[in-house]
């Protein structure tokens, strides 16, 4: 048999798993180029480390070979191979995507260094290939070329941990680099850092704090959701080194093990502390409860001596982080306790009269020690808002920011994105959109929001919530019984993970022909949009990663 065919072979197989590698470097992206974390993921779904096509083609391909092959040196074998191999690698169509991919100069870089990885591994793989001898092992030879190549185009995700390895070393020192550059800026600027973190809140209670404390000051909040070491940096690089007006530095800090707040708040010591709540937020990642709130509590801990720290009361995990004196001022928030109450434990601020109307929220925010009081209206809906206004309240007082100034701008705030943000179409439906993410406390603002809306249809569109771990069905279960008493139709997205909404639906007296599942938000969307009308409401409620 001649050997003329088995270039061809390898060069599908190698340009296959070039293309797996760049379609697989957009989920490397999303965790964040970490390798445990990408590897959990690719080994979470067998269809994900094994897919199905690949696989099936190839058994198919050496099948039909095989009987094709009718004499020693019969090339048929070689030439349904490479078809199989084309079948193989061909990519399958790209399903709908919510982030895109970002060809940044890291990206770039871990491509490159994926892409050589692997043409080493394959250079490795077919080494000895020219010194066995052809005849009557044709057909081996075939299975054994074609099986490395399938083998190769499979590992793409080894490919990419591969030349992130290889990199790393590059990466470090440009890590390095940018850290120190970003530690610079602040130096030179010396901004009033504070420091926000939360399993939830986080992003919409800095977007809220940044608006009041422009009132009076020059104050920059990390922009959307970016709370990690890089992303901080990033945001400092490029939007503070040449702007030295900030007098405050509001910085969000996330967290998806113990540790990584520490690391931010190396960077980013903070002068005021924020925690707005700890639950179940990541349960997958982080184990436990009480690891989350060791690794929320980083940031209190990072507060110097003199420095502040404004808590959530309400939360049980985040008043026990009271417990340590740590710092010397400690405020705390209560939109739970009365004025009595509060003062006995000595909260700082509440709030009472607690009013949620389609127009808004409205509340009597309270300061327990000097008695002063103001009446707080807002266009911003959702009841949890009324905790992430006491504690941006609680920070704008405590810097000088007269009550009554602080209420005037809380009347003009706006939702921070995709977070309970309303709007009215051109054809008079209502849009809720909640899709940012969800939590089980998010949960029950947003469907008393929808409940809210009585006149017309109120359709909910959500595929769930994720990452809670052992809590995942309960809290799922929790909502669908809230879904079946707020909602007229609600569509759910995706079946696997909303089995346990379902269940607990069918479980009251929901009409069950207003409830559908649907494979695809785009599906969803394509229902309301030829089945409701003006007066009509639809909230969004989650919105899964790409990584689902």
């Amino acid at each position: 048999m001649s050997e003329i065919l088995l270039a061809p072979m390898a060069a599908v197989w190698l340009i296959g798993a070039w293309l797996r590698i760049y379609r697989q470097a957009r989920y490397y992206q999303i965790e964040e180029y970490l390798s445990r974390r990408y590897l959990r993921w690719v080994l979470g779904e067998r269809s994900r480390s094994l897919p199905a096509r690949p696989i099936a083609a190839w058994i198919l391909g050496l099948a039909i070979g095989s009987l094709l092959a009718e004499a020693p040196d019969s090339i048929v074998p070689q030439i349904v191979a490479i078809f199989a191999a084309l079948v193989a690698v061909f990519p399958p169509r790209q399903r709908e995507t919510k982030q895109a991919f970002a060809a940044t100069a890291r990206m770039k870089r871990l491509l490159a260094g994926a892409w050589l990885a692997s043409v080493l591994g394959f250079a490795a793989a077919f080494a000895g290939f020219d010194t066995i001898p052809l005849g009557e092992i044709d057909f081996l030879l075939v299975f054994a070329f074609s099986a490395i190549g399938l083998i190769h185009f499979l590992a793409a995700p080894l490919w990419l941990v591969a030349g992130n390895w290889i990199l790393q070393p590059v990466e470090s020192a440009l890590r390095r680099r940018y850290l120190r550059s970003a530690a610079d800026t602040l130096d030179q600027i010396k901004p009033k850092i504070i420091g926000i973190t939360g399993s939830y809140g986080k992003t919409t209670t800095k977007t809220f704090l940044r608006d009041i404390l422009s009132v009076r000051f020059s104050a920059y909040a990390t922009p959307k959701s970016y709370n990690t070491l890089m992303g901080i940096s990033l945001a400092i690089n490029r939007d503070l080194a040449d702007d030295y007006r900030s007098e405050y530095f509001i910085c969000e800090m996330g967290a998806y093990v113990e540790g990584e707040i520490d690391q931010i708040c190396q960077l980013t010591p903070p002068d005021i502390a924020i925690v707005t709540e700890v639950g179940p937020q990541h349960l997958e990642r982080f184990g436990s409860l009480d690891n989350i709130r060791r690794a929320k509590y980083e940031i209190v801990k990072n507060t110097p001596a003199d420095g502040v720290a404004v808590l959530n009361w309400d939360n049980p995990y985040v008043r026990a982080m009271t417990e340590a004196g740590h710092p010397k001022t400690i405020l705390t928030v209560s939109r739970e306790l009365t004025e009595e109450g509060a003062q006995g434990q000595g909260i700082t601020w509440i709030a009472s009269d607690v009013k949620a109307t389609l127009g808004g929220l409205s509340f009597t925010a309270a300061h327990t020690s000097s008695g002063e009081r103001a009446h707080i209206s807002t266009k911003v809906v959702g009841e949890h808002n009324v905790t992430n206004l006491l504690l941006c309240i609680a920070v704008a007082y405590h810097e000088g920011i007269p009550l009554r100034d602080i209420a005037g701008r809380i009347r003009s705030l706006q939702p921070a994105e995709s977070r309970l943000v309303v709007k009215q179409t051109a054809s008079g439906i209502t849009i809720i959109n909640d899709a940012y993410s969800a939590n089980p406390k998010g949960v029950v603002s947003a469907l008393n929001v929808l409940g809210l809306h009585q006149k017309g249809a109120r359709l909910l569109i959500t595929p769930g919530m994720i990452e809670l771990g052992d809590l995942q069905e309960a809290e799922n279960q929790k909502l669908g019984l809230l879904a079946a008493q707020h909602a007229t139709d609600i569509i759910l997205v995706g079946k696997s993970q909303t089995q346990p909404i379902v269940d607990a639906i069918e479980s009251t007296s929901f009409d069950r022909s207003r409830l559908r599942v649907v494979e695809t938000l785009q599906e969803s969307v394509d229902w309301y949009q030829h089945n409701l009308k003006a007066g009509d409401t639809v909230l969004f409620l989650n919105d899964l990663p790409d990584t689902y």
